[in-house]
């Protein structure tokens, strides 16, 4: 009797037994819940961490001489101060110019500042220009000047700047930063990397050990094929998903914790458009790995059956990472790799409301399809032990 004919006479549900087990042996696996946790800290830590850094204030020590010097160096950090540049400037007055050169050279000082004839200043550095100091000592400097020179003509700084007046109006305020948008289109991209991986292995590893070990004989013979595959999907998928969610919460709860709130609106809605999408995309994929455990015979074979999928997974990574502009938003409608450019478009903000819509009706198309034709390849290749299969040998078996 053909496994078709076992499928039609089988009861309806048996795929949840399957997937019970798979979900509690990944629950009661130490190296996956040790793993989980480490990832989740590491996200926490790196955001975290990047949060520290970007609200440290730089203090960038000045050696001077001269009259005039330490004013120059005050006003610098007011400059900073009102730009919000995150960076304070401390003046060290010393005896002269040879004094200010000693203490650059001998690193005491992160530059110096010494009068320059015929008039102005000259800023010393010991291997390398420091921008921050000679764009905002640079400022002070020039408007000390103005202010000296417009009190000897007897008028004043707001009489001589009247009409130079600019000001700042932002057309899209509540955009998001440019850098936080490539950021989440990295994480997305590393973090379907990462799931389709870890479980896709693991589901081609549990279907060529149960085919090497000949149980899959004794599980043949009470559960149909159709019922076995879904069940390992179903299972695998629901771990994943979970997974997922929970480092995309840790984030979400890292960004807030950092003071980039505001910012959560559009990432968290991107982060749901990943998930979902994710979702689709490895009910596929995790067919797929499926299909290269069932085509091995031995655990060695997975190498050779899994390289495809692995280059695949690759692909959509760097894809995710290194795409931008059209080619990006060519790849958010591409079937796996919308899994990762559209979720980045819209962290970006340059996806309209209806192309996620369209992107996961294709995706979820192409999975259907592609679910097909694993579930017939993986029924026709499960059961013979003969020898590691292709997949034209696979497809040109009989049910």
């Amino acid at each position: 009797m053909s496994h078709d004919t076992i499928d039609e006479a089988a009861p309806r549900g048996v795929w949840r037994l399957v997937a019970q087990r798979e979900i509690a042996v990944k629950l009661r696996d130490r190296n996956f819940l040790i793993s989980t946790a480490i990832t989740i800290i590491a996200i926490v830590a790196s955001l975290g961490i990047s949060g520290f850094i970007s609200s440290r204030t730089e203090t960038i020590d000045i050696a001077v001489t001269g009259p005039g010097a330490s004013a120059v160096v005050e006003l610098a950090g007011q400059l900073a101060h009102h730009s919000n540049a995150k960076v304070d400037f401390v003046a060290h007055e010393v005896a002269d110019p040879a004094a200010v050169e000693a203490k650059v050279r001998a690193g005491d000082a992160d530059a110096g500042l010494v009068p320059d004839l015929p008039g102005g200043w000259r800023l010393l550095g010991k291997t390398a220009k420091n921008d921050k100091a000679d764009t905002y000592l640079s400022a002070a400097a020039g408007q000390l000047a103005i202010q000296q020179n417009t009190a000897a003509a007897g008028i004043s700084t707001q009489q001589l700047a009247r009409g130079g007046t600019v000001t700042s109006a932002l057309l899209e305020p509540n955009a998001i930063d440019p850098g936080l948008a490539k950021a989440a289109g990295f994480v997305f991209a590393f973090l379907f990397y990462l799931s389709s991986i870890l479980f896709g292995l693991s589901i081609a590893q549990s279907v060529v050990e149960e085919k090497q070990n000949r149980i899959v004989e004794i599980l043949a013979s009470a559960i149909p094929l159709r019922q076995l595959l879904i069940g390992k999907v179903i299972g695998n998928t629901v771990m994943a998903l979970g997974q997922l969610i929970l480092f995309v919460s840790a984030g979400l709860i890292g960004l807030a914790a950092t003071g980039k709130g505001d910012q959560i609106s559009q990432i968290g809605g991107a982060a749901g458009w990943f998930v979902v999408f994710f979702l689709v995309g490895f009910l596929a994929l995790a067919s797929l790995w499926a299909v290269a455990g069932a085509l091995a015979t031995r655990t060695e074979d997975l190498q050779a059956t899994s390289t495809p999928l692995t280059m695949l997974v690759m692909i959509v990574l760097f894809a995710g990472i290194f795409l931008s502009g059209t080619a990006q938003t060519i790849a958010s409608f591409v079937p796996l790799a919308s899994v990762v450019a559209m979720p980045a478009r819209l962290a970006a903000g340059t996806a309209a409301w209806w192309q996620p819509v369209i992107a996961l009706l294709i995706m979820a198309c192409a999975a259907y399809a592609i679910v097909l034709i694993a579930e017939k390849i993986y029924r026709r290749s499960l059961m013979q032990t003969q020898g590691r299969l292709t997949l034209r040998q696979a497809l040109a078996l009989e049910d």
